[in-house]
C-alpha cells in the first residue's frame, strides 16, 4: 500500500512517497521561500502532487504541519514563522489536491454510479508526527511513553502513548518550545533553537573573536550552529560552553514533562541533534539536577534515529492509520 507523507516547516518541506514500515521510495525535499507564505507552499505541494501522480498513486496521505494543528479536522490554527495559514483548512485541500484512493479509482466491469470514497487525510503539528515517527520506527520504539522534543527552528513537543499520539484539548499540542523559562517571559524556543543558538555564536563572534569557533565560522552568516560539531571534536571551550548551557536549558525545561507525563525515553531530534552524542549527553547530564529523587534516573535520553526523517515517516505513520479508518 503506498502513502503519502508531507512535511511543512518553518524552512523547508518534503514530500515523500512509503509504506506501512515507513519505508521511502519516493522524496522531494524543497526549501521553502518565506517571503511567498504559505500560499508558496502550497504551490509547490500542488505542483509535486501533480507531477507523481502522473506516475504513482497513494492510498492515505498524512501531514505534519509545522505549528498547532486541529487534529480532528486539519485546520490550521496559526504560524509562527510563515504568514497565510492562519485558519487555513489543510485537511479539506488536500483531499481534494491528493484524488481518490488508488483503491477506488478501479471499478469491476458493469459497475456504475457511486461516487468513490475521499482520500482519507491526517493532519497534525509536526512535533507530535515526529513523535510518532520516533516512537513507531524509531530511536523510541521500545520504549512507551515517548517523549520527543525538536530544537530547529523552533522548538516543538510531541507524546506518544500505547503507539498513539497523546492529544489534550484542541489544538492539543506538548508546545515545550513556548513554555516560560522565567516569569519575565523567556520561552524555551528563545534559549534553545537552533536560530537561539546562532544568536549565541553570532554574539561569541564579537565578545571572542580570537576563541576557535569564531575562526571557524569566518565570515558566514547564518546556520552558525553547524559548525559546532568540528569545534567540540578539536576541543573549543567556547563551543562546549554553549552547548551546555542550552543543554541545561532544554533539560530543565524536559524536567516538566517528566514530572507530568513519565516517559520512558526522552528522544531529541531537530537540527540540535546533528551535534550527536556531545548534545545528547549535555542534556541526558543535566536532566537529573531538575528530577525529584523519586524519579532517579530519569527517563533514557536518546537522538533520534531518523534525523531529517522523523516528520515524513512519522506522517506515513499517519496516513496508515488514516488508511485503516
Amino acid at each position: 500500500m503506498n502513502l503519502l507523507g508531507i512535511e511543512i516547516g518553518g524552512s523547508k518541506l518534503q514530500l515523500v512517497i512509503g509504506d506501512e514500515a515507513g519505508k521511502i521510495s519516493h522524496r522531494a525535499k524543497i526549501e521553502v521561500d518565506r517571503a511567498k507564505g504559505g500560499a508558496g507552499i502550497r504551490d509547490l505541494i500542488s505542483a509535486t502532487i501533480a507531477e507523481w501522480r502522473k506516475e504513482i498513486s497513494w492510498n492515505a496521505v498524512g501531514c505534519g504541519y509545522g505549528g498547532p494543528v486541529d487534529f480532528q479536522t486539519g485546520k490550521i490554527c496559526c504560524s509562527h514563522h510563515i504568514a497565510g495559514w492562519n485558519d487555513f483548512p489543510l485537511g479539506d485541500w488536500l483531499r481534494e489536491i491528493c484524488g481518490t484512493p488508488v483503491a477506488q479509482t478501479a471499478r469491476p466491469r458493469g459497475q456504475t454510479g457511486g461516487l468513490p470514497h475521499e482520500m482519507p487525510v491526517r493532519v497534525d503539528n509536526d512535533a507530535n508526527t515526529a513523535a510518532l515517527g520516533e516512537a513507531t520506527f524509531g530511536a523510541g520504539g521500545n520504549f512507551n511513553p515517548v517523549f520527543y522534543t525538536n530544537s530547529g527552528s523552533g522548538v516543538g513537543g510531541g507524546l506518544v502513548v500505547d503507539g498513539k499520539i497523546y492529544h489534550g484539548a484542541i489544538p492539543g499540542e506538548a508546545e515545550l518550545g513556548h513554555m516560560r523559562l522565567d516569569k519575565s517571559g523567556t520561552t524555551v524556543e528563545d534559549r534553545c533553537s537552533g536560530w537561539a543558538v546562532d544568536r549565541k555564536i553570532r554574539a561569541l563572534k564579537k565578545s571572542d573573536p580570537e576563541s576557535l569557533l569564531a575562526k571557524l565560522i569566518g565570515s558566514a552568516t547564518g546556520c552558525e550552529a553547524k559548525y559546532l560539531p568540528v569545534a567540540l571534536r578539536l576541543g573549543d571551550p567556547m563551543a562546549q560552553r554553549i552547548v551546555n548551557e542550552t543543554a541545561d536549558d532544554l533539560a530543565f525545561a524536559i524536567s516538566h514533562a517528566v514530572h507530568l507525563f513519565h516517559p520512558e525515553a526522552v528522544v531529541l531530534g531537530g537540527g540540535l541533534s546533528l551535534i550527536g552524542e556531545p548534545w545528547r549527553a549535555a542534556v541526558a547530564n543535566a536532566l537529573p539536577n531538575y528530577l525529584m529523587k523519586a524519579f532517579a534516573p530519569g527517563p533514557q535520553v536518546k537522538l533520534s534515529a531518523l534525523g531529517e526523517d522523523a516528520v515524513p515517516v512519522g506522517a506515513l505513520a499517519l496516513a496508515s492509520a488514516a488508511a485503516k479508518g
